[in-house]
């Protein structure tokens, strides 16, 4: 489908604006676009107004039935809560338009049901030669097309989680049964949730459409690649590699401290730690009380300054731990806004439970903001211990604690680690760098792909 000189590449997310997995889909999408490339991006939710983002036709797409009852329902979406029997009256509609697909949920099964899916190739206004595929998660997509898919034209996955790898959960904790099969699921509650435990019907569903299909696949970390090699995604591999994640260097940089901190209202004087996530408390994946129990020992210890912890991504009121002081501030989309917090913090602290890649850290360690991380998933492959930050082990807030005490008792430490950080992501995380690893694959693929078609 072309030559391999003249790429026109088709990405797949969740959503054009949005966390982590959406922010590298744009990130790609945009430098491609700035490189003169014809490129777009479709997406099951799309928030902003760019043409070149290409929402899923998943609602167009289905019958007529379908439509008209889940239309009727949503007429009385604005009743609900105000008329009584409004809501039951809207979930019985939609019951009706989509009885089957609803079942099939209340099983445990993973809902597939994304007809929007199967008309991907037809929404550029050029066919693409390059199909590239991120989070598949997140009600709008039909894994069953992935073999049809891949028989058209090259198609790349990149994981930012292990979805793909298990029976409905993106991330498996301690749970090692995603190697085997699934089954007798201990999180069932883990996002994806899933109301029963359908995981082995789940895992063989997806190890049926891998064994059809013809994948390229990438991953940010060793971590995460380890696990699709021991995984039923394994087979279905044509070539892998491993291209972390970049960030935009002209946006995350090193800045004079006392600037960002005038520019933000932030005491000159504070310790400002600081946490961004999509949703803090709540998430997951992120550890919030191991994080507050760590900055109440903080407090505890520095009894004589200030202590600030910012937790950028949640609107909350504001909470005092003794002397140190918790700000919530909500979700920033304008990415200098959140580059100056970085710029104004003291120390970046990051504890998770689970995480692949997390760019939060890389655009922590861009901006010379030393970090204290969970050692979980792939952030040891970002942060240096002992240079540009430290790992500490998941859960120990104590362990943390002094991880931060130190740098902020210390700032030799601090301005080696600081110089260090920024250092070692312009060599190793700087998006011109990712955009060219894919660029260049991208062209081997296409090379390879006339004399090897499906």
């Amino acid at each position: 489908m072309g030559k391999s000189g003249s790429l026109r590449i088709l990405q797949v997310s969740t959503s054009d604006i949005d966390g982590g997995a959406e922010m590298v889909a744009w990130n790609l999408f945009r430098s491609y676009r700035e490189r003169g490339l014809l490129s777009w991006l479709a997406v099951g939710y799309k928030r902003s107004n760019n043409p070149d983002v290409l929402s899923v036709p998943n609602r167009e797409n289905r019958s007529m039935w379908t439509r008209t009852w889940l239309t009727l329902g949503n007429i009385l979406s604005p009743l609900v809560g105000k008329v009584r029997g409004a809501g039951r009256l809207r979930h019985w509609l939609h019951w009706i338009g989509e009885f089957r697909r609803l079942s099939e949920i209340n099983r445990g099964h993973e809902d597939f049901d994304f007809p929007g899916t199967w008309k991907l190739l037809e929404l550029p206004p050029e066919p693409p030669n390059i199909l590239h595929c991120h989070n598949l998660h997140g009600n709008y997509f039909d894994l069953r097309a992935l073999p049809w898919l891949s028989q058209q034209l090259p198609t790349i996955l990149t994981l930012h989680d292990a979805w793909l790898l298990s029976g409905h959960c993106a991330h498996s904790l301690d749970c090692q049964r995603w190697k085997s099969g699934c089954g007798e699921c201990p999180y069932l509650t883990i996002p994806p949730p899933i109301k029963q435990d359908a995981t082995a019907y789940n895992w063989r569903r997806k190890r049926d459409i891998y064994a059809k299909s013809r994948l390229y696949v990438a991953t940010p970390s060793c971590w995460l690649m380890k696990k699709v090699e021991e995984s039923i995604l394994a087979p279905a591999i044509v070539e892998a590699r491993l291209i972390p994640n970049g960030v935009d260097l002209t946006i995350f940089h090193w800045s004079d401290r006392k600037e960002a901190r005038v520019e933000l209202g932030i005491s000159q004087d504070a310790k400002m730690l600081l946490f961004t996530a999509n949703g803090i408390r709540n998430n997951p994946w992120k550890d919030y009380q191991t994080m507050r129990a760590a900055i109440a020992l903080v407090a505890e210890r520095l009894q004589s300054r200030q202590v600030l912890f910012i937790a950028l991504g949640e609107d909350a009121p504001p909470e005092r731990i003794g002397k140190a002081e918790i700000q919530f501030i909500p979700y920033q989309k304008d990415p200098d806004i959140v580059a100056r917090y970085y710029q104004a913090a003291d120390v970046y602290i990051h504890a998770a439970r689970a995480d692949t890649f997390p760019n939060t850290v890389l655009e922590a360690l861009a901006c010379g903001t030393p970090v204290v991380a969970t050692a979980v998933g792939g952030i040891p492959e970002e942060v240096k211990h002992d240079y540009t930050g430290f790992l500490v082990s998941p859960g120990d807030s104590k362990e943390m604690a002094m991880a931060i005490i130190a740098l902020l008792r210390d700032d030799n430490l601090w301005k080696r680690f600081r110089e260090n950080a920024v250092q070692d992501a312009r060599r190793r995380f700087d998006l011109r760098r990712q955009v060219k690893n894919y660029l260049e694959w991208y062209r081997e693929i296409l090379e390879r792909w006339k004399y090897e078609p499906f």
